[in-house]
């Protein structure tokens, strides 16, 4: 069994780290047999600042899917082809788009000083911010503004690549074709109804579906049909994760038992 976790949003709130409650609970799922896993929008580089390094030799997925780690290494990454990448440098040219651009480890930034994603983007200075045509392979797409976003959502989703967009925050993210969360999953040899998966935003969909068991945190009307529980953004919402890990792995751990 194999519990898989989103972080922002999910298991880590407003850029700080995962609390140590929930990591206590996270290293007790290790100890009792079950392999927790982290999957998230961000590039490995910015998942390692949030998870203690305690348990930065667990498998994660960054990009959306388009990069795993193993055992503390980036062991496998998705990257746009160069046809991919020169329709996008089209669009970007077009609608005067800013950008956060990743590599396997390095990124590309043009957005605005004061756009809210430059406080997640390489907080612990493990990477270089070079130009865009300096990256040797390009996994991920986060368009920060543009003249008309819309039209521009409408461009990208007509190119061969996988949009999500983040309505909330009014950007778009993009990843190469058919790759996202349960993509990697099945990369990693993991097949469907066999883990449980916490999330919170639409990227979360691909893994929900091909779960056995989902727990939503907060509402997200587009993942809410996939969700099979929800956990309210609240006060307490951190000790409810907290007990709904334990819950689940009682559960879980005894019918597969």
């Amino acid at each position: 069994m194999r519990f898989v976790f989103d972080l922002d949003g999910t298991i880590c709130f407003k850029g700080q780290p995962i609390s140590r409650k929930i990591l206590h609970s996270l290293s007790e799922l290790t100890e009792s047999g079950i392999e927790v896993i982290f999957a998230s929008a961000r590039p490995i580089r910015d998942m390692l600042p949030v998870i203690d390094e305690a348990f930065h030799h667990y498998t994660m997925i960054g990009g959306n899917g388009s990069l795993l780690s193993k055992e503390g290494k980036v062991i496998h990454s998705n990257s746009f082809s160069t046809d991919e990448m020169r329709e996008i440098k089209k669009l970007i040219h077009e609608y005067n788009a800013t950008y956060l651009v990743d590599g396997h480890w390095d990124y590309a930034y043009t957005g605005p000083d004061s756009h809210p994603i430059l406080q997640n983007v390489d907080p612990a200075k493990l990477a270089r911010m070079v130009s865009m045509d300096s990256l040797d392979s390009i996994v991920k797409i986060l368009f920060l503004t543009s003249n008309n976003m819309d039209e521009l959502s409408v461009k990208l989703s007509k190119l061969n690549v996988y949009v999500n967009t983040h309505g909330n925050e009014n950007v778009l993210d993009i990843s190469p074709s058919g790759i996202n969360k349960w993509s990697a999953l099945k990369k990693l040899g993991i097949e469907e109804n066999t883990y449980i998966a916490f999330g919170n935003d639409a990227n979360d969909i691909s893994m929900f579906e091909n779960a056995l068991h989902t727990v939503m945190i907060g509402h997200h009307k587009h993942l809410a049909p996939f969700a099979k529980e929800t956990i309210s953004m609240n006060a307490n919402c951190e000790q409810e994760i907290v007990e709904k890990i334990i819950t689940l792995s009682k559960k879980f751990k005894q019918i597969h038992a």
